[in-house]
């Protein structure tokens, strides 16, 4: 076996752990059950989970659970007990103490007051930081092939955006290395946001001197007045009409090339004959993150002709 091959083997081994984690999050999950879905030796799964998530599995499987149990506890009205037996912690107190750890307030202040935490949001692993990159059989296989891209425009209204600058990123590979992807976690934990959190890239008139064309970020109500992170701040956005993209559902092992793909397509269109024209000082361009099942999304300001 090449290199590659073994290494295309742990990157695979690790998916099928993740994708077993995901499956089984409010059931006992043992290091044998990781080892049979790995199809390798306990010791070993457990050394190539943390070598390519950069968690230990428990600690991973922990954090995970934490997290979806911090959304529950925002977004439902089970007790917060029940919340604890669904996610397997075997005692109030053993999730209490858990859970202040791993977010620094208890569980009955955070429902009372979900400010933003730091949720452990994990993508499927890859050889780049983490994240599915698919290989060059399935961009041979695609190169000449027809791609439908769905296209609407639709009206944002007036909003504010909380956001974290970086440095001098321009996408968002770049911001990860200055900044670091578990922005994604605190952003998905703001309970007030009108949409999900998105990549931005900034017109010059919502930049600052010596930070980054783009960042990340959650759109929220002109009314809010809530917590602000350390390190994030919240901004105004304006009214904006915005032509939406959207492409056709993947495989999420060959997200960079079909994110690729459908980013060049929309460089190239040309939005005159339509009867409109590109605006961009107008407001943020954005993407939403890569999922496969929907697509690659992204949206532009416009403004009629």
């Amino acid at each position: 076996m090449t290199r590659d091959e073994t290494e295309s083997a742990k990157i695979e081994a690790v998916r099928r752990i993740q994708e077993y984690i995901d499956a089984r999050l409010n059931e006992p999950i043992t290091l044998s059950d990781i080892a049979s879905e790995a199809r390798y030796s306990p010791w070993h799964a457990q050394r190539i989970f943390k070598e390519l998530t950069g968690k230990a599995l428990f600690e991973y499987i922990r954090s995970l659970r934490l997290s979806k149990a911090a959304l529950e506890l925002r977004d439902g009205s089970s007790r917060v007990l029940d919340i604890a037996l669904d996610f397997t912690f075997g005692s109030h107190e053993g999730f209490t103490r858990s859970f202040s750890r791993e977010f620094g307030l208890a569980p009955s202040a955070y429902r009372q007051k979900p400010v933003p935490i730091r949720l452990f949001m994990p993508y499927p692993v890859s050889p780049r930081h983490g994240y599915a990159q698919g290989d060059r059989s399935m961009e041979e296989k695609n190169a000449n092939g027809i791609m439908a891209i769905f296209t609407q425009v639709i009206e944002r209204p007036a909003r504010k955006l909380m956001l974290k600058r970086g440095v001098r990123a321009e996408e968002y590979f770049a911001y990860c290395d200055e900044v670091g992807c578990d922005i994604w976690g605190i952003l998905t934990s703001v309970k007030e946001a009108l949409y999900e959190p998105a990549g931005f890239w900034l017109p010059r008139n919502l930049r600052r001197a010596d930070t980054s064309r783009y960042v990340l970020g959650v759109e929220l109500p002109v009314s809010y007045t809530g917590e602000v992170p350390p390190g994030f701040e919240v901004i105004d956005l304006p009214p904006a009409t915005m032509m939406v993209f959207q492409g056709e559902p993947y495989d999420d092992a060959a997200f960079e090339i079909e994110v690729t793909r459908v980013m060049e397509k929309v460089d190239r269109f040309d939005p005159k004959p339509y009867g409109w024209d590109w605006d961009p000082e107008a407001a943020p361009r954005f993407q939403l993150a890569p999922e496969g099942w929907r697509g690659y999304i992204e949206a532009r300001p416009v403004k009629r002709l």
